[in-house]
């Protein structure tokens, strides 16, 4: 199956890694970039994830997609990720950080440990990629790199250390777009709101989350994956040529209205006080 919105050719003979490159989001974003002509290689902290996956989109896309087990929270593990490509291909044109974790938990209830592991996967982890990919060889060639975060702009309840991670992300790729333009890399963060994929299965399903998620989309929807990988793809052609350093939405409006955080009032509410100058009018 060839892409839906760009020509075959647009990347070929180049090459990308994509973390988290073997389910969901990361997975259309894998199938795209190979579609486009890439030598995709994808990675994942354990072998039984990323093997099968590997095999099942070069079975699918009929050409070579590579598995790689690395931990992106090792910096070790990191560079045989990176300098094992660029010995395989010759080169590292892209980077999409998409491998990631997180888990659903109110802020009381996050315990040390589980802060500190999902800081250092998301925030770190991509730090970590990044710098490898650069001194490897962006530094000297140029590259194109691609953060997956999540709406970080305002609340976003029940995720506070995911959000805190994933604002990192974006602060830091904005300032590493400055310091690295010269040396002929973009890079940008795209933002995905509520996508219809598996990684939705591990909400709380008491809360009646993901029923509600439709509902406070302005579009009415949950994005595709394909939507998605369509708008990293975007950024890792030329058509995204004079791009870099922004954070590129795509959630339907979510990021413009609606909440699904239940606030409870208290009993009785606070009295209402609107206070005025002696010069203004009652």
């Amino acid at each position: 199956m060839n892409s839906q919105i760009f020509r075959d050719d647009l990347l070929a003979g180049e090459v990308a890694i994509v973390t988290g490159g073997g389910t969901g989001i990361g997975a259309s974003i894998t199938r795209e970039l190979a579609r486009l002509g890439a030598h995709v290689v994808i990675a994942s902290r354990k072998a039984e994830h990323i093997e099968p996956a590997a095999a099942a989109l070069s079975a699918e896309l009929g050409r070579e997609v590579v598995g790689r087990v690395c931990d992106i929270r090792d910096r070790d593990s990191v560079q045989q990720l990176v300098q094992g490509t660029i010995d395989r291909f010759g080169r590292l044109d892209h980077l999409v950080n998409n491998g990631g974790g997180q888990f659903f938990c109110p802020a009381e209830a996050i315990t040390p440990r589980g802060f500190d592991a999902v800081v250092s996967t998301n925030l770190t982890g991509t730090w970590n990629l990044t710098r490898a990919a650069a001194d490897a060889w962006m530094l000297e060639h140029g590259g194109v790199v691609s953060n997956i975060t999540m709406l970080t702009q305002g609340a976003f309840a029940g995720m506070a250390h995911s959000v805190a991670s994933r604002a990192g992300v974006e602060a830091m790729t904005r300032t590493l777009a400055v310091e690295w333009a010269n040396r002929g890399i973009r890079l940008n963060s795209v933002a995905p709101g509520y996508v219809a994929s598996a990684g939705l299965k591990r909400y709380p399903k008491g809360l009646g989350l993901v029923e509600k998620m439709q509902s406070i989309v302005p579009m009415k929807r949950l994005a595709t994956r394909d939507e998605v990988a369509w708008m990293v793809a975007f950024l890792h052609t030329r058509a995204g040529a004079y791009i870099t350093g922004q954070t590129l939405t795509v959630a339907g409006g979510k990021d413009l209205w609606g909440d699904y955080w239940p606030i409870p009032d208290p009993t009785p509410m606070p009295p209402l006080h609107l206070p005025s100058d002696p010069w203004e009018e009652d």
